[in-house]
């Protein structure tokens, strides 16, 4: 398994329209082969920013690429970077290979 993180500093008086953009999206990652979840997360408040991420679990890291090349991607990304900014900077982009798995059965 492979997680796939973004995390956003968002500007306090753009957080709605920050988490309207992303509330009010079409979700395309249940089309992806090799998707297995996806969470938006809302962390700290501090006082120049709101930390938000977006945390995704792919069944193997060739899986995320191949969703980075899909035209879902391209799709889901279109209006990337458009508008007004919304956060303090650009996301930062983390990735993890999943070294070990607990779930309650």
């Amino acid at each position: 398994m492979y997680i796939a993180m973004n995390r956003f500093r968002v500007r306090p008086d753009s957080e709605e329209a920050f988490r309207k953009r992303w509330l009010d999206r079409d979700v395309l990652l249940k089309t992806v082969p090799g998707f297995v979840s996806f969470q938006f997360l809302k962390g700290p408040v501090h006082d120049e920013y709101v930390l938000y991420a977006s945390h995704t679990v792919w069944a193997s890291y060739d899986a995320f690429i191949d969703w980075t090349r899909s035209d879902q991607f391209r799709a889901a990304h279109a209006n990337a970077g458009q508008g007004q900014p919304l956060t303090v900077g650009p996301p930062v982009f983390e990735g993890f290979t999943v070294l070990q798995n607990v779930t309650a059965d």
